[in-house]
This record gives C-alpha cells, sequence and structure tokens, in this order.
C-alpha cells in the first residue's frame, strides 16, 4: 500500500512524533508565509492531526520510539549485569572487584533490603480494663447529666 502522505506531511508526523506540539511542528514542515496567523496555523495544523494517515503516522512513530527506548534500557542492564558477573568470576583480578561486583549485583536483585521487624507486645487485660474504666466514667457522667435534667422539670 502506498503511502498518501507527502513529504511536508511525513516530516510534520515526525516533528509531532518527536515532542512538539502541532502549531510548531505545522510551521517546521510547511514553512507558511509570515502573514499567516497563530490562529490559522493552529486550525491547520490540528485539521492535519485529524486526517486518519497522519494520526495514525504519529502514533506508529511514537510506538516504534518508545520500543526503542525500552529495548534500549533493558540491553544497556544485560550489559552492565553481565560485565559484574564477568568481574566476579573472573580468575584474575582483585579479591576487591570481585566483591564490589557481587555487591552491585546483589543490590541489583533487592538483595540487600533493609526489613525491619517490629514486635509489640499487647497486654489484652490492661487495654480491656482502661476501656472498661473509660465507659464505666462516661456512664457516671450520663447518669449525672440525666438527674440535673430531671430536677430541671
Amino acid at each position: 500500500m502506498a503511502s498518501k502522505l507527502t513529504p511536508k506531511k511525513l516530516h510534520f508526523c515526525r516533528c509531532v512524533a518527536g515532542g512538539s506540539d502541532y502549531s510548531t511542528a505545522y510551521r517546521e514542515a510547511f514553512n507558511p508565509k509570515e502573514s499567516t496567523t497563530a490562529a490559522s496555523i493552529n486550525t491547520l495544523a490540528s485539521r492535519l492531526m485529524a486526517e486518519v494517515e497522519v494520526r495514525s503516522r504519529v502514533d506508529t512513530l511514537i510506538a516504534a520510539r518508545e520500543r526503542a527506548v525500552q529495548a534500549s534500557g533493558v540491553s544497556d542492564r544485560e550489559k552492565v549485569l553481565s560485565k559484574l558477573r564477568h568481574f566476579m568470576e573472573c580468575a584474575e583480578g582483585a579479591d576487591a572487584m570481585k566483591i564490589r561486583s557481587a555487591e552491585l549485583l546483589g543490590k541489583s536483585v533487592g538483595l540487600f533490603k533493609d526489613v525491619v521487624e517490629q514486635k509489640q507486645e499487647v497486654a489484652s487485660a490492661d487495654i480491656e480494663a482502661k476501656l472498661q474504666a473509660k465507659l464505666e466514667l462516661l456512664l457516671a457522667s450520663q447518669e449525672s447529666k440525666d438527674a440535673d435534667t430531671k430536677d430541671l422539670h
């Protein structure tokens, strides 16, 4: 299937996929006359983005860029981990380098996360007694208020 996009439209798509706003991408790709107003450029750029072929190309370019970023991130991580494994297992080399490599590998997999465990013993009988005392105090206070109200009537 042949592309229906002109070279200028393709350039516009690349600009938008690269992070430019629609108006800036339009100015870059189409180089409008200086007499063209900002509102006109905005309208033309929005209409261009509304075209199915343009929107599709922009989405495709963005998806391709995201895949490339993810792939490079994974490969860089794997390169670093591979090199650390090599240093750690290498027959020659300083012991300090081997230990440091092992430490960094351990950190990369979360081996050295600090776990703090807090235990608090609770005497349930003590809590129950405190609650009972507060409840009795509240009941006594309520009875006192009820008696005062009765005396007023």
